[in-house]
């Protein structure tokens, strides 16, 4: 039972060297660390190994059970609750069964099995929605590392405008309402650069619940595996569990229908008298169904009902995921669509026009003012950039670990 917390500190241990030297922690081995100490996943097996346990007696016989009494005895006269006195009173013990039909053993066994599988689907998607939650704070987490580096870039940027705002002043050639401006803005980019940390720190507590380590470096994230609208609503969590819901249904349905024919049962036993021979009784019970269509027939509609109520739930599943891909498919899209342009067309033109400006102070020909603007535009556009990227990383991220092409693959 201690399998899986030994097998993560093992994983923890063989990472230790790699995190004393300061390494990035890359997405795989964050995905390794979250499944192998998440509670969930382990409560996953052990529904599996339950149902498999529950599958292994399913065919199998009902206990024989072992009856022992005595018949007969004397509750009145001088022969009172005398156990040798009486020709009639006997001692007897004896074994009986109920014999089950092969059909019925193998429809209960398919019925676990059907169980089973259910239970695999369960545990599949339990890990894959550790995978995605892991990946997705992963994202976060690296994101904001990158946004507070262009926060205290601009910070930086800002202290250096208002060092020449007091120069200029002290030189008599600025003015004080250059200085209080640049003095607000340095208070607004250290207020930037706070709120990024803030939320770095927030990122890297929710990762860190997922791996069970702090971290401070990460590597670049690799961009998953993309899949097609067919692979993820055929792997998709939902729609795999109700199709395991289904084929459950249908299995109980059968065990239901089987219970129309009653099981007989068999008895045979061995009396002892004294003074007098021993006696063998054996006997077949066949139970008499009254009624059927009052109770077995009913059961078995009822267990039809549900495979209609798991049909209706599957179909509905399944629109629910093609609607889900088409919405995180088009978002990817446009986003992707959206990072391309704005790159070429914002954050080249600033990067450029700050090279410009630069060569230009350089020659004196353009003021210092100007250069910092160009850098804050520059930084803006980069921050803006960011943030689509950190979208758009998401998004593919729960097309790739939402379904269980990737998310399940453990």
């Amino acid at each position: 039972m201690f399998t899986h917390p030994l097998r993560a500190a093992a994983l923890v241990a063989a990472l230790l060297p790699a995190l004393a030297a300061a390494a990035p922690l890359t997405l795989t081995q964050a995905l390794d660390l979250a499944l192998q100490r998440s509670e969930a996943v382990r409560s996953a097996r052990a529904g599996v190994a339950s149902a498999s346990e529950t599958a292994r007696a399913a065919s199998g016989r009902e206990a024989d059970p072992l009856r022992a009494g005595v018949d007969n005895l004397p509750v009145t006269g001088a022969d009172r609750l005398g156990t040798t006195r009486d020709s009639m009173t006997m001692k007897r013990i004896g074994i009986g069964q109920e014999w089950v039909s092969a059909e019925k053993r193998a429809a209960r066994q398919a019925a676990a099995d059907a169980m089973i599988g259910r239970e695999l689907v369960s545990a599949q998607a339990t890990a894959a929605e550790v995978r995605l939650q892991t990946v997705l704070a992963y994202l976060d987490a690296y994101y904001c590392g990158e946004a507070l580096k262009l926060t205290t870039l601009s910070e930086h940027h800002v202290h250096e405008e208002l060092e020449a705002a007091k120069a200029r002043l002290s030189s008599s050639v600025g003015n004080s309402q250059e200085v209080l401006a640049s003095t607000g803005a340095r208070g607004i980019a250290e207020d930037e650069s706070a709120q990024a940390r803030q939320q770095q720190g927030a990122a890297r507590v929710t990762l860190e619940r997922w791996v069970g380590i702090p971290v401070d470096e990460l590597a670049v994230p690799v961009e998953p595996a993309a899949v097609d609208e067919r692979a993820f609503i055929e792997a998709h969590p939902t729609v795999l569990l109700a199709q395991r819901d289904m084929e459950l249904a249908r299995q109980d349905a059968a065990v239901a229908a089987s219970n129309r024919g009653p099981n007989w049962s068999w008895e045979v036993s061995y009396a002892q008298r004294t003074g007098y021979a021993d006696m063998v009784s054996f006997g077949v019970s066949i139970p008499l169904p009254v009624a059927p269509a009052e109770r077995q027939d009913r059961e078995t509609a009822a267990r039809l009902a549900l495979i209609e109520k798991a049909e209706a739930h599957l179909a509905e599943a399944t629109r629910a995921a093609q609607a889900e891909y088409r919405g995180l498919a088009g978002d990817a899209q446009r986003l992707t669509e959206r990072v391309q342009r704005y790159q070429s067309s914002v954050v080249l033109a600033a990067q450029q026009r700050t090279a410009a400006a630069l060569a230009g102070y350089r020659s004196n020909q353009v003021t210092l003012a100007l250069l910092f603007e160009a850098r804050h535009m520059e930084v803006e556009a980069r921050r803006k950039l960011l943030s689509l990227q950190r979208e758009l990383a998401k998004t593919q991220a729960q097309l790739a670990y939402k379904p269980l092409v990737n998310g399940g693959a453990r």
